[in-house]
């Protein structure tokens, strides 16, 4: 089961969100930078710059940036979008300032999620075959009913480089790369991968592609886009050229099927390509100040879950909104609001949200930074909503700041976790001397001599008659606890050191080893022995 840690430290304040300067940003496709809090400016790489606040975004359409850097003053949460260069700008040719309604923030915040997670869902899944191409309602053979196109699932590739490619087409079926220039971008030479397509499809590259874009393309005539806008948005080089491949296809033009409402209302749920441009157009008229009715919360936020997979990192989910779960090994765990969850590295497992709910990664770390064989969570109050979601656009996105630590989350969690532990020492219960406990174990990396803890007399007594110590020897004992789990944990014994209070290694060494029969090095020695 996963360790249903209360968090005493969650409960406190976050530690503040710095200002700063983040690396410049390079992204062929529109921008959007929104502040949910805060202030910042927005530089652009042409001289322009621009100043946001709380719920301001800035729309930079593609090609007109090059590059952006944005400065952060603290306290400051930025959201970053990445859109492709073919999605429909709306005619937004110059970057522009808009507003960000207190209706949409969560509709982009689940933007920026989808696009930094392997979660999908009926509804914005970006590598789902079209639904209205395996519809169950087409009439039956022989029938006077137009059918509407059909295609047969594509097949995936399965060699690397290949199914790679393909990935980035069902997408993106827009990108117009060549066979050479795919396998630079695949570390293959063109000839392998042409003999991968024909190997594990049946189709070649160009044949593959062209199914990739008509199966594109009915699902935008399905979702109402007209001839024009299908042929840009599927990487066809002309209204002609897709009239043409269409008619081959299908028999039927686009304009006829288009035209057929029918088929148009058996289209099924949206996939990616076409949840994603309908997105973009209502970030357009956002942006160009028309109004755009929020989304129904049901059908802003619909469940999601990633595919079995396993990680080569431990990877730290939080739950931000609603609830979700983590499947391993035929077990479920509760994700609960506020929840931040460690998966373990190598371990194949599921995660999963439900209706109304959103998830943001946190980071992640190598096996040789922490020892982790299986799930373990702690608790975040909403408190701390701004800092969890600072440290996540800082360690997943495109947006990160010159100074920041992705180890930060790690060190926090690990406080949390070991002073959790901790408190399987005897606690007091007299009132005045468990709240002594409790602001000690929050504040552990105290030197224990400090004059900070110093207590009234009754607290002391207290102490000595509800636990069997002194309160100075339950500091002594608390920390060494903490320092046990720290280096359990796979942490150097100086950083351990550091994190308990103790300024010089030589003195922590020698507590630790007074209370534990052990060095700080065999101990963590004949630990790592034993995982």
């Amino acid at each position: 089961m996963i360790g249903s840690l209360a968090a005493p430290r969650s409960a406190s304040d976050p530690p503040p969100i710095p200002g700063g300067r983040s690396v410049p940003v390079e992204h062929p496709g529109h921008t959007l930078v929104w502040v949910r809090t805060g202030r910042a400016r927005v530089l652009l790489k042409h001289g322009s710059e621009f100043h946001i606040a709380d719920g301001q975004g800035i729309w930079i359409p593609a090609g007109s940036s090059g590059s952006c850097v944005v400065d952060t003053e603290p306290d400051t949460v930025v959201l970053p979008l990445w859109l492709h260069a073919h999605l429909d700008g709306g005619g937004v040719s110059e970057p522009t300032r808009f507003e960000v309604s207190p209706d949409w923030q969560d509709w982009l915040i689940q933007h920026y999620v989808l696009q930094v997670t392997p979660l999908v869902g009926r509804g914005y899944s970006q590598e789902a075959i079209l639904d209205v191409l395996r519809r169950s309602d087409l009439p039956p053979p022989g029938s006077n009913a137009n059918p509407g196109p059909r295609l047969r699932p594509l097949t995936m590739p399965h060699t690397a480089g290949a199914r790679a490619v393909a990935k980035q087409l069902l997408h993106n079926p827009a990108l117009d790369l060549s066979v050479d220039e795919w396998a630079t971008r695949v570390l293959s030479s063109p000839r392998t991968l042409r003999r991968h397509f024909i190997a594990d499809t049946g189709l070649t590259f160009e044949q593959w592609r062209l199914r990739c874009r008509l199966t594109a393309a009915v699902e935008f005539l399905a979702a109402g886009y007209d001839a024009d806008q299908v042929a840009a948005r599927t990487g066809f080089a002309s209204r002609g050229g897709f009239r043409r491949a269409f008619q081959r296809q299908f028999g039927s033009t686009p304009h006829e099927f288009a035209k057929d409402l029918s088929v148009r209302a058996t289209a099924g749920a949206l996939t990616g390509r076409v949840a994603e441009g309908l997105r973009v157009n209502d970030l357009v008229s956002t942006v160009r100040g028309e109004r755009v009715a929020a989304p129904a919360p049901d059908d802003q936020l619909p469940p999601a879950q990633t595919h079995l997979h396993a990680n080569d990192m431990h990877v730290l989910i939080w739950t931000y909104r609603g609830s979700g779960y983590l499947d391993v090994d035929g077990q479920r765990y509760e994700r609960p609001r506020g929840s931040a969850t460690w998966i373990p590295a190598n371990v194949e497992h599921v995660t999963g949200l439900r209706q109304g709910s959103i998830s943001l990664p946190l980071g992640d770390v190598t096996t040789a930074d922490l020892q982790l064989v299986e799930p373990i969570q702690t608790q975040f109050s909403p408190a701390w909503d701004n800092y969890l979601m600072y440290c996540s656009v800082s360690a997943r996105s495109l947006l990160i700041p010159d100074l920041y630590d992705k180890s930060c989350i790690l060190d926090l969690f690990a406080e949390q976790v070991a002073a959790q532990r901790a408190k399987a020492l005897p606690m007091p219960t007299d009132l005045r001397a468990r709240a002594a406990a409790m602001d000690y174990l929050r504040r552990v990396g105290v030197s224990g001599g400090s004059s900070a803890f110093d207590v009234p007399a009754e607290v002391h007594r207290a102490f000595r008659e509800e636990t069997g110590m002194t309160f100075a020897r339950w500091r002594y004992a608390a920390r060494m606890r903490v320092a046990r789990d720290l280096l359990a944990g796979g942490a150097k014994p100086s950083a351990v050191a550091r994190r308990v209070g103790y300024g010089h290694l030589p003195n922590f060494s020698a507590a630790f080893t007074r209370f534990h029969g052990l060095t700080p090095r065999e101990y963590q020695e004949r630990e790592t022995d034993q995982a």
